[in-house]
């Protein structure tokens, strides 16, 4: 039984999403329109940077693709989110499903109060998992997937609270690439941790993009500038602006985005 589980699971790993997709999508949150008709195409094995000014709607956007904003009173949205061509705000879409595909790494580091291990481990225990080699090989292969492995290979019975904050975030992401997602939504994962911890980040997040298709928001032009491939550019709930981050950043063509990358404004 746990073997054809296992199976499962890598079949499912083989399986990539192509195409990321938001059709004519309104957000309100009561009577409050926090997003305003946003039509965008995310391309896959991509790194794809929302960037714009506080209170823009990048992250209540970003947490549409895994259905995070159900958990907010007032949340309501018109149009469709599309993976792979199906709406995952049908009725019948199963959410925990959707979130082991869709997987979420936060602002600050969220480990639980377990051992390195257990953290790792804790997304396939849940599924059912109890192949203890399954679950040692895993948790070996997410950590070196984060280039953990080696700083925490000899302590995986330690507490991951005593960790420090850029290994607690890189432990984060190993975490929700252990149980085989597709897709990663980062939502400021650099903010809360030091210069040499978020260059560890951005190198992951460079490689990871050959396996997983990566949406990340960024308070930080230089940081969308340096790992994304695509930046889309948000302003007062709108989407001004989506291109190739090195012509958005060169060359935009609308004078609102150019005032907000050069600091006239946000």
């Amino acid at each position: 039984m746990t073997q054809q589980v296992n199976d499962n699971i890598v079949d499912k790993s083989i399986k990539r999403v192509h195409k990321l997709e938001a059709k004519g999508v309104k957000v309100f949150y009561d009577d409050f329109e926090a997003i305003k008709g946003i039509d965008m195409q995310i391309k896959a094995n991509k790194v794809t940077a929302f960037i714009g000014p506080s209170g823009c709607g990048k992250s209540t956007f970003l947490r549409l693709f895994n259905r995070m904003n159900d958990y907010v009173d007032g949340f309501r949205m018109e149009g469709e989110i599309l993976i792979d061509g199906e709406n995952i705000y049908k009725k019948k879409v199963n959410v925990e499903q959707l979130r082991k595909q869709v997987g979420m790494v936060f602002q600050k580091p969220n480990p639980f109060p377990k051992s390195i291990y257990e953290n790792v481990a804790y997304g396939l225990k849940i599924q059912g998992i109890k192949d203890k080699k399954y679950l040692k090989e895993k948790v070996e292969d997410s950590l070196k997937q984060v280039a953990l492995w080696d700083e925490v290979k000899d302590d995986l019975n330690k507490s991951a609270m005593a960790l420090s904050g850029g290994q607690q975030q890189r432990l984060c992401i190993a975490r929700t690439l252990a149980v085989e997602p597709s897709i990663i939504l980062m939502d400021e994962p650099t903010s809360a941790l030091d210069p040499l911890s978020t260059a560890k980040i951005e190198e992951l997040i460079y490689e990871l993009k050959q396996k997983y298709t990566i949406v990340i928001v960024t308070h930080n032009m230089q940081q969308a500038g340096r790992i994304s491939d695509y930046t889309a550019f948000f302003y007062l709930g709108e989407l001004i602006e989506y291109d190739k981050s090195k012509k958005l950043f060169t060359n935009p063509e609308k004078q609102q985005t150019e005032n907000y990358i050069t600091g006239r404004f946000g």
